[in-house]
């Protein structure tokens, strides 16, 4: 995976879950737009971890870098056989020196990543602080509503009180939608 398709993964993905949730939870936008600008962050952090674990590769030099390699003393005329030694011992500082630059290369390529991530966190700050304050007045408002219900439903049961005396006292019952008063017990000897 090249450095530009991982640039364009971190931002495809979070955007396309965004929308899929987005479409299916419509109620909670402000909770996705969060999640969104969370996961493009963590998959920035994850892209630049990747990079660092791998700077090796040669997906993360520039054009044109090419690795070192140690001379061969070992066939030096007359005083080779002396020097074998030393090749195992300078191939080995060479490829520190490979393994230095390497990672001397991927490391740009690394912060730009954590910085995408960084930026992502530090937008996402306000975001949570817009998503809790949307959420409060959304609480307020269902448990405002909740409250109009119960009321409701408590009026409703009161009249249904009021019609049951009524049908238990000899009273005709209203037609629906008249408002019902409560008259008490008819006094006897009326009527």
């Amino acid at each position: 995976m090249s450095v530009d398709a991982l640039h364009l993964g971190t931002w495809i993905v979070p955007a396309v879950i965004a929308l899929v949730a987005g479409f299916l939870l419509q109620r909670a936008v402000h909770w996705i737009a969060l999640g969104a600008v969370l996961l493009f962050a963590a998959l920035n952090a994850a892209a630049a971890v990747y990079v660092l674990n791998t700077f090796s590769d040669a997906r993360w030099s520039p054009e044109g870098q090419e690795t070192l390699s140690a001379p061969s003393l070992s066939e030096t005329p007359m005083v080779g056989e002396f020097l074998e030694p030393l090749d195992s011992a300078l191939e080995g500082v060479v490829g520190g020196v490979n393994d230095f630059r390497a990672f001397q290369e991927a490391l740009p390529v690394a912060l730009d990543f954590l910085a995408l991530s960084g930026w992502a966190l530090l937008v996402a700050v306000p975001l949570v602080v817009l998503a809790g304050v949307v959420s409060f007045f959304k609480a307020q408002r269902r448990k405002a509503d909740f409250r109009k219900y119960r009321a409701t439903v408590d009026s409703l049961q009161d009249e249904l009180e009021q019609i049951k005396r009524q049908l238990a006292a000899g009273y005709p019952v209203p037609p629906a939608g008249a408002h019902v008063v409560d008259v008490g017990p008819r006094p006897a000897g009326r009527g």
